[in-house]
């Protein structure tokens, strides 16, 4: 019985990386930009101690990787707003000074007049950080170029370029999530760039992305979890009936 309960218990032990990346999705679905992750998959591990050599068990992995699936086009009507079309990637400055990359495309300008996500990471132009004068009217382009225009001047404002959003295709990318929530390249260092490609990398201005996580898809996964958590739980429980009925048939009558 005792291999009964090791082999429950470690199968609930490794279901429980399937749950945090489903509650993670679940967390996320109203987040802008947010893509889900791939499914966790299953390696061999080769058991240590006393025993033979050959014994091997099933461990859980989760690596992380992005699934681009494009999530719901919303209007905003918001200038500074942009939806990364196709395989975009924005370019921006993770909290650690490296490259990152995002999907989500709420921009604002900060108190030090420079653009920025809504999650407060710097957006990364042809020249690195964008810097919007202040007082002036931004618009971007699908291509990403930013745009600016003074409301004060009489007559005819005439747009000026400010500078390029630095966007990437990820087309034939492996993308895997950082500790920050970013992306980055996988197997690669951190601040890795993507190479530029022929595919010219485009927005939608004033509209975002929602999140591509699947709300019934998430929960159904989930209630299959806590199934088999709880089918998981009665084995244990049967296991320990029958070892007390078999203790009390070895009492002497």
């Amino acid at each position: 019985m005792d291999r009964l309960v090791f082999t429950s218990n470690a199968t609930i032990k490794e279901q429980a990386t399937v749950r945090q990346v489903l509650v993670n999705d679940l967390a996320n679905m109203s987040t802008v930009g947010f893509k889900s992750s791939y499914d966790v998959a299953l390696k061999s591990v080769k058991v240590e101690g006393p025993g033979f050599d050959s014994r091997f068990q099933a461990q859980t992995i989760s690596r992380d990787l992005i699934r681009m699936t494009p999530g719901a086009v919303m209007a905003t009507g918001r200038p500074l707003d942009v939806a990364m079309a196709d395989a975009a990637l924005l370019t921006v400055q993770a909290p650690n000074g490296d490259l990152a990359f995002t999907r989500r495309g709420d921009l604002r300008v900060n108190i030090q007049g420079q653009l920025e996500t809504g999650s407060g990471h710097l957006v990364q132009g042809d020249g690195g950080p964008i810097a919007i004068p202040a007082g002036l009217m931004v618009t971007i382009t699908p291509d990403g170029s930013v745009f600016a225009r003074d409301p004060a001047q009489e007559g005819q404002a005439a747009d000026v370029l400010i500078d390029r959003l630095r966007l990437r295709d990820a087309t034939n990318v492996s993308l895997s999530r950082r500790e920050d929530g970013l992306f980055k390249v996988t197997d690669k260092p951190d601040g890795t760039d993507i190479e530029v490609t022929a595919v010219l990398p485009r927005v939608i201005p004033q509209a975002l992305e929602g999140s591509n996580v699947s709300a019934i898809e998430a929960m159904t996964r989930l209630i299959d979890q806590s199934r088999s958590f709880e089918t998981q739980i009665k084995i244990i429980k049967e296991s320990k009936s029958l070892d007390e009925s078999g203790s009390s048939m070895m009492k002497p009558a």
